[in-house]
């Protein structure tokens, strides 16, 4: 990684920080939150079985967290071809 890599990730968020940020959110972004508070690292599909939304919300609303700096991604160890998801901080 390089410098510029690590200058550009934001500073974790404390609770107060990230539950406001979580307030503007879509009520499907505040469901796959709780999910992953819950139960994590996630996969996109196991998240979508969990919440019992449909795929296409579960991307929109990890979207919408990404945007917020609320969720972390990283490659699965146990298949590469996908991510899991985390909340960040």
């Amino acid at each position: 990684m390089s410098a510029s890599a690590t200058e550009d990730k934001p500073a974790p968020v404390d609770d107060e920080e990230f539950r406001s940020r979580l307030q503007e959110l879509p009520p499907s972004a505040k469901l796959v939150a709780k999910v992953l508070e819950i139960d994590s690292p996630l996969s996109q599909g196991e998240l979508a079985d969990k919440s019992l939304l449909p795929d296409r919300t579960v991307r929109y609303a990890l979207n919408r967290l990404d945007e917020q700096h609320l969720v972390d991604s990283r490659y699965s160890f146990e298949d590469a071809r996908k991510q899991v998801y985390y909340l960040a901080g």
